[in-house]
């Protein structure tokens, strides 16, 4: 698995804001996303678990970057106590963690966009859409293209791709999960409609977009107030200029 996190802070990364957890795993291109306030240890362990219980199958090891919020000792105690493996990436290679960068842009930034989430309502209207139709839609109905094999010919780099399949059939036809689980992978999916999914998933960004401006539109609100004198503090003004001329 490789982890990662996408701010959501807008123009200005001060202050708290959502911090949104991205997890791919490397085989089957699973996808699994969680939305944190802040960028605290605590917060981010349990995204960190809340994703793996999600997730079809069971986690051999997980990489990271570098940030701290998962690069410290509760999540290093985490692996220990699980059983997992734990790697990183090396500083300034940013290839080491390809797979969850381009998760990062087609899942999340082309899905919320890069405006400024800081406040409960708007990470509990992301993680909404996380858990649910946003997970099934990617994993069973998104086909992803792997790289297969490449070589340099001359001064090109030919390139060679296998065929596009969504994480899902990747499952189902590999033997890396158990019976059971194929099953259980294939009863959620004889109940999804891609359609009504991708309905709701519109539906829940629109409600976001909103909550979003109506917190803008409030503190333009409350900028005005701080600025615009009152009518009992403009007219003491007055008074004051008019002694002092």
């Amino acid at each position: 698995m490789q982890v990662d996190f996408v701010e959501s802070c807008g123009a200005s990364a001060s202050g708290e804001y959502v911090n949104n957890l991205s997890i791919c795993d490397i085989f089957s291109s699973w996808w699994e996303g969680e939305a944190i306030m802040g960028k605290g240890q605590a917060g981010a362990l349990s995204g960190l678990d809340d994703c793996r219980k999600r997730m079809p199958f069971a986690w051999k090891e997980f990489h990271l970057d570098n940030g701290t919020n998962l690069l410290n000792f509760a999540v290093y105690a985490y692996a220990e106590k699980e059983g997992l493996k734990y790697s990183r990436s090396r500083p300034y290679h940013k290839n080491d963690n390809c797979f969850i960068e381009q998760k990062n842009s087609t899942h999340i930034r082309q899905v919320i966009g890069y405006l400024r989430y800081d406040t409960k309502e708007e990470k509990d209207c992301l993680n909404n859409l996380y858990r649910n139709e946003l997970r099934l839609y990617k994993n069973f109905f998104q086909p992803v293209i792997k790289l297969e094999n490449k070589e340099r010919i001359g001064g090109k780099i030919k390139r060679k791709y296998g065929q596009a399949k969504t994480p899902y059939r990747r499952l189902i036809e590999s033997d890396q999960i158990s019976k059971k689980e194929k099953e259980e992978l294939m009863a959620i999916y004889q109940t999804l409609n891609p359609a009504e999914l991708k309905r709701i998933i519109d539906k829940k960004l629109d409600n976001l977009f909103k909550i979003y401006q109506k917190k803008k539109n409030q503190k333009n609100v409350n900028l005005i107030k701080k600025s615009k004198p009152s009518l009992v503090s403009f007219s003491k003004m007055i008074q004051e200029r008019i002694l002092v001329s």
